[in-house]
């Protein structure tokens, strides 16, 4: 996992306060729709680095992450996302992470804040795949708005809930139980906390799922 150095092809603005950046997979690089990476680089002569999980969903030739940020309050490291450009060198190190897509013929994905971007990432893949999906997406602010609709008119469904809204009733009408399932959750610990509460309530194992806290 030593980093390597790739190139930019692409940013898109995918909502608010939130872009896609699209980058060169280098050489040997292999990820799965749920793991991440640590994008690096040098500010006034120190390294900094930050992950980003994966959201397109393979790494054949390209790949992306999705990277928010804080249009008021942004740093140093948000100062640099905002700056690159295509064409742009870019270090990464990874992939990182265990709890990631492995060819389940459905997958349940509840995303709150930033891991929508794992979210539409593994839908997608599972849809290609000839496999079902669901995804559960809590957010006030919600981004990649155009994805989420394309992967609710494949067939898979798709709810968008407003930042406090109870989980309970939507995960309930997406979390079946069959075997073959797998549940993933993706956000911030108050997120993930609510969300192992519903798939209780709907029957399911909340320590079964893979979840990934983003802090």
């Amino acid at each position: 996992m030593d980093p390597s150095e790739t190139t930019a092809v692409a940013v898109r603005d995918v909502g608010p306060d939130a872009v896609a950046i699209e980058i060169t997979t280098p050489d040997g690089f292999e990820a799965r729709p749920g793991q991440f990476v640590k994008l690096e680089t040098t500010i006034d002569g120190e390294p900094v680095g930050r992950f980003y999980t994966i959201s397109s969903p393979n790494t054949r030739e390209t790949f992306e992450l999705t990277i928010g940020y804080d249009s008021e309050e942004g740093g140093a490291f948000s100062e640099y996302l905002l700056s690159v450009e295509p064409g742009d060198p870019v270090t990464i190190t990874g992939p990182f992470g265990d709890n990631y897509y492995e060819d389940e013929p459905r997958v349940v994905v509840l995303a709150g804040g930033p891991g929508v971007g794992p979210a539409v990432a593994i839908a997608e893949r599972a849809l290609a795949d000839g496999g079902e999906a669901a995804v559960v997406y809590q957010d006030d602010t919600p981004i990649h708005e155009d994805r989420l609709a394309s992967i609710a008119n494949s067939g898979a469904d798709v709810f968008v809930l407003a930042d406090g809204t109870a989980l309970t009733d939507a995960v309930g009408d997406v979390h079946s139980g069959i075997d073959g399932e797998a549940v993933f959750v993706y956000g911030f610990a108050d997120f993930l906390a609510d969300a192992e509460a519903a798939i209780a309530e709907a029957g399911g194992d909340p320590d079964g799922a893979k979840s990934e806290n983003f802090g």
